[in-house]
C-alpha cells in the first residue's frame, strides 16, 4: 500500500530506557553453546548489553513516566493533546485498552481520542501513519504517539537466538500539523501467511497459558523455551528481511524519484547489527549513514528501536539541523514498510532512563 501525507511534521522525540543493564558475558552461562562460539556471535551480531525493566513495570508505567517528564520540562501541555496513540505488543490488560489507562492516569481531557495498535517491529511506522491520518481531521492538531514494549519477560533466558537481543523501552513522538508545504511518502506491505515466523504461541484465546504451555522444550541447537515464550525462525526472518526490505525501499525511492544520495540518514529497525549491516550492503548505503548500534547498547525493543536509533545517534543534531530521513521497520506480522520525510529542528530529541 502506498501512503502520502502533506503538511505534517514530527516536533519531538523522547525515548525512555531502563536503568537495569545486563551484559552478554554475564549471561553466557545460560547458553549451551561453547564460549568460543558465543564470543564469535557476540562480535557478529552486536551482542554486548541489553536493558530490561523489572517484572512489575508495565507499559502504562513507562508511558506515564515519559509524559510526566515532558509536562515537567515544559515540552508538552495536557490541553494541547488531541489524540493519544499507543503501539504495543505487551498491553497492561486484554481489556481495557492501555491507551485509556494512560489517559486516566494522566488526567487528560475527555475529548482526547485514544487508540491501541497491536504492532511490533514496524510499529513506529504504523503509528506515524495513523497519527498523520488523524491530523487530517479539522479538530486534531497535535497527536502523541507512544511506542512501548516490555517483551523481555516473554523470552526464555535459555534461548540464545532471542534473549541476548531483546530489550525493553518506550518512546514518545509528538506529531503535528504544520503550515509549511511538505510531503511525506511511504509504502507498507504485510504477509499474514508467514505470521508464525515470529510468534508467542500461547497466552491468547487460541492457546491459553496453562501448566503445560509453561513446560520448557529444547530445540536441536540447544535452546530451551516454552509455548509461552517468543519463538523466532532466525534463518527465515533473515532471508525475509534481506529479500523483501531492499525491494520495497528501491520501489519507494524509484516511485518518488528520490536518489539515494539525497537521503541523509537511514533509520531502520534494528533486530541485530549483522542484519542491519547486510541491509546497508544490499542497498549500497554507507554504514555510517545507517547506524547499527542499538542492539549493542540497549537491545531490540521492537518498534522502539527506530526512535531510539534517532535520539541516540543524531538527537543533538536534530534539535539544530534538518535531515531527509528514510525510516524502515520490518518483522512480526509479517509487516515491512518505509517512510521518507524531512525532520528538522525538533523541540526536543532526548533519551532518559527510568
Amino acid at each position: 500500500m502506498i501512503f502520502e501525507y502533506r503538511n505534517k511534521k514530527i516536533t519531538g522525540l523522547l525515548t525512555i530506557v531502563p536503568k537495569n543493564i545486563r551484559t552478554f558475558d554475564e549471561e553466557m552461562e545460560n547458553y549451551k553453546a561453547d564460549k568460543a562460539r558465543n564470543k564469535r556471535l557476540k562480535m557478529v551480531m552486536g551482542y554486548e548489553q541489553h536493558r530490561m525493566f523489572d517484572d512489575d513495570v508495565c507499559v502504562s508505567d513507562i508511558a506515564v513516566f515519559g509524559m510526566e517528564y515532558l509536562f515537567k520540562e515544559g515540552l508538552l501541555k495536557k490541553d494541547e493533546i488531541d489524540a493519544l496513540i499507543l503501539v504495543t505488543q505487551s498491553p497492561d490488560y486484554f481489556m481495557p485498552a492501555t491507551s485509556n489507562i494512560i489517559h486516566g492516569r494522566l488526567g487528560l481531557p475527555e475529548d482526547v481520542y485514544c487508540m491501541d495498535i497491536n504492532q511490533g517491529c514496524a510499529g513506529f511506522l504504523v503509528g506515524l501513519m495513523q497519527a498523520f491520518a488523524l491530523l487530517d481531521q479539522p479538530t486534531v492538531n497535535k497527536v502523541v504517539m507512544i511506542n512501548a514494549d516490555v517483551l523481555s519477560r516473554k523470552v526464555s533466558k535459555a534461548d540464545r537466538n532471542s534473549y541476548p537481543l531483546v530489550g525493553d523501552a518506550a518512546s514518545i513522538t509528538i506529531v503535528e500539523s504544520c503550515p509549511e508545504e511538505n510531503l511525506i511518502q511511504g509504502e507498507i506491505r504485510m504477509d499474514g501467511s508467514r505470521a508464525e515466523m515470529l510468534i508467542i504461541p500461547a497466552g491468547g484465546f487460541r492457546t491459553p497459558s496453562t501448566q503445560e504451555t509453561a513446560i520448557m522444550h529444547e530445540d536441536e541447537e540447544g535452546n530451551s523455551r516454552s509455548l509461552d515464550n517468543l519463538v523466532m525462525g532466525g534463518r527465515e526472518v533473515f532471508y525475509f528481511v534481506q529479500t523483501e526490505v531492499p525491494k520495497l525501499i528501491e520501489s519507494l525511492l524509484e516511485r518518488i524519484q528520490m536518489p539515494k544520495e539525497k537521503i541523509d540518514w537511514w533509520m531502520f529497525h534494528q533486530p541485530n547489527k549483522f542484519m542491519v549491516d547486510k541491509l546497508a550492503e544490499a542497498l549500497d548505503v554507507p554504514y555510517e549513514k545507517m547506524p547499527s548500534n542499538i542492539v549493542t547498547y540497549f537491545g531490540n525493543a521492537s518498534g522502539v528501536t527506530i526512535p531510539t536509533n534517532v535520539v541516540y545517534n543524531i538527537g543533538g543534531k536534530l534539535e539544530q539541523e534538518e535531515y531527509k530521513i528514510c525510516f524502515a521497520g520490518f518483522g512480526v506480522g509479517l509487516t515491512w514498510g518505509a517512510l521518507v520525510m524531512d525532520v528538522c529542528k525538533l523541540d526536543f530529541c532526548r533519551l532518559i532512563d527510568m
